[in-house]
């Protein structure tokens, strides 16, 4: 299980909003089982799914992991300087202690599944409450392919699990294919 969601985190401003972040930045807050996926594959995804290169334009928008104890920060120190050392290059994602997480409005959760009518009518469908959806493993699975990460090959071996039709199966094949 994976559960994932979306807020803010990293600042001293209480109770920001997307319009009034104050020095938070965007986050996802992530629920593992360390059984099914290891922290260091988590942060090997992380690393592969964005350039931690490139310098931040504002706080809002910072590369950073927020570690929980000495171990998850060994990890990702860890995994930031191998980066470093693989590209020869400055990663610029900053390893800090996590603080207080705060949900980001209800728009922002599953964002892409929520501009999907046919597949988010589906989960609605199958949780009438809107934050059974966002703590959804397979509204999450459905988030990413929809956003077109993973493979059609991972896809396909896990559509039996995701509970949808075979409409809203095809759609998330048009996006990974």
């Amino acid at each position: 299980m994976i559960r994932t969601r979306v807020g803010y985190t990293g600042g001293t401003k209480s109770d920001p909003v997307y319009h009034a972040l104050g020095d938070h930045s965007e986050a996802v807050e992530l629920d593992y089982d360390p059984a099914v996926i290891t922290y260091q594959e988590l942060l090997a995804t992380f690393f592969a799914g964005h350039d931690a290169t490139r310098p931040a334009v504002s706080r809002q928008y910072i590369s950073a992991v927020f570690y929980h104890d000495a171990e998850q920060q060994r990890l990702a120190v860890e995994a930031k300087t191998a980066l470093e050392r693989k590209l020869g290059e400055t990663v610029h994602t900053e390893i800090v202690p996590a603080s207080t997480f705060y949900l980001a409005e209800d728009y922002h959760q599953k964002y892409g599944l929520q501009g999907d009518r046919l597949v988010m009518d589906e989960y609605r469908r199958m949780y009438p409450d809107f934050w059974d959806i966002v703590d959804s493993t397979s509204a999450t699975r459905a988030n990413a392919y929809l956003y077109g990460y993973g493979t059609a090959e991972r896809l396909r071996s896990e559509l039996d699990s995701l509970g949808l039709s075979k409409e809203a199966e095809g759609r998330l094949l048009s996006r990974v294919e």
